[in-house]
C-alpha cells in the first residue's frame, strides 16, 4: 500500500513537472469552460511579451512586420506611402471579452480588446500632397487607442504518438479603432513646411488612412498571429491545457 502511494505521488509529481508554467489547465466538462479558457489566454500574456525560447515562440513585443503600401490620394501624382521595418507594440496587453466555441469543424468567434497599439516604421513617399511635391522618406508613427478585434478562426486536431495536437488552420481579424493618431518625423531633410503639411493631412484624415491600411494590416496580423499560435500548439498536447 505504501509503495502504491509513493508511486502515485511520484507520477503526480512527474505529470505536474511536465506541464509548462505558461499553461493554465481547464476541464472540458467545466460549466464555466469559456471563462476558464479566457483565463488561460490571459495567463499567457507575460510569456507572449518575453517569448518562449524552448519552443521557438518569439516575443510579440515588438510584433515585427515587413512592408505595407498605401495609395492615399488618386491620380497620376497621387500621394503614396510605403512602410517597412514595422514594429507593433502593445499586442500582448489584450483582454478577451468573449469566446464562442465552434463545434466540430465550425469556426470559433472571439472579441478581443487592446487599450493601445503603437506602430513604428520607416517610410518612403511619392506624389503630391496638398499641392506640394512630397516625395521622400522618414519615420512613421501610429498610435491606435481603443482597439477592438473581432476574431474568427478554425482549428483542427492531429493525433500523434505523444498526444493530440491542435492547429490553427485559419484566422481572420476585423479591427476597429476608436482614436487613430498618425504622425511622421525626420522627413524631407527635416523640411518644416513639408513635415507640417504631411502631419496636418494625417491628422485630418486619420480614420480614412486607417481604413486604407486595414485590409493589409489585418491580413498581416492574422498571418503572424497564426504562426505564433501554431508555434505554441505544435509543442503542447491538447491534454496539457484541456483535460477531458
Amino acid at each position: 500500500m505504501l509503495k502504491c502511494l509513493i508511486f502515485s505521488s511520484f507520477m503526480l509529481f512527474v505529470t505536474a513537472q511536465e506541464i509548462p508554467p505558461y499553461i493554465k489547465q481547464c476541464r472540458s466538462a467545466d460549466p464555466a469552460l469559456v471563462e476558464c479558457l479566457k483565463g488561460s489566454l490571459h495567463h499567457l500574456r507575460p510569456w507572449l511579451r518575453s517569448g518562449i525560447p524552448e519552443i521557438e515562440m518569439p516575443s510579440v513585443e515588438p510584433f515585427v512586420m515587413d512592408t505595407l503600401s498605401l495609395a492615399l490620394t488618386g491620380g497620376p501624382n497621387g500621394y503614396r506611402i510605403n512602410l517597412k521595418d514595422m514594429q507593433v507594440y502593445g499586442a500582448s496587453n489584450f483582454t478577451v471579452k468573449s469566446i464562442t466555441l465552434g463545434e466540430g469543424t465550425k469556426p470559433f468567434d472571439a472579441v478581443v480588446t487592446i487599450p493601445r497599439l503603437v506602430i513604428k516604421a520607416k517610410y518612403t513617399s511619392s506624389g503630391v500632397l496638398i499641392i506640394i511635391p512630397a516625395s521622400g522618406g522618414g519615420e512613421f508613427n501610429a498610435v491606435f487607442d481603443g482597439v477592438t478585434a473581432d476574431v474568427k478562426g478554425r482549428i483542427s486536431s492531429n493525433e500523434k504518438p505523444n498526444g493530440i495536437f491542435l492547429h490553427v488552420d485559419a484566422l481572420l481579424l476585423d479591427l476597429n479603432v476608436k482614436r487613430p493618431k498618425l504622425t511622421v518625423a525626420k522627413i524631407f531633410n527635416n523640411n518644416k513646411i513639408l513635415t507640417e503639411a504631411t502631419n496636418l493631412f494625417l491628422k485630418e484624415n486619420g480614420h480614412e488612412i486607417l481604413n486604407a491600411m486595414k485590409p493589409q494590416l489585418q491580413k498581416k496580423l492574422s498571418s503572424e498571429f497564426t504562426g505564433i499560435a501554431n508555434s505554441l500548439l505544435k509543442n503542447v498536447p491538447r491534454n496539457y491545457f484541456l483535460l477531458d
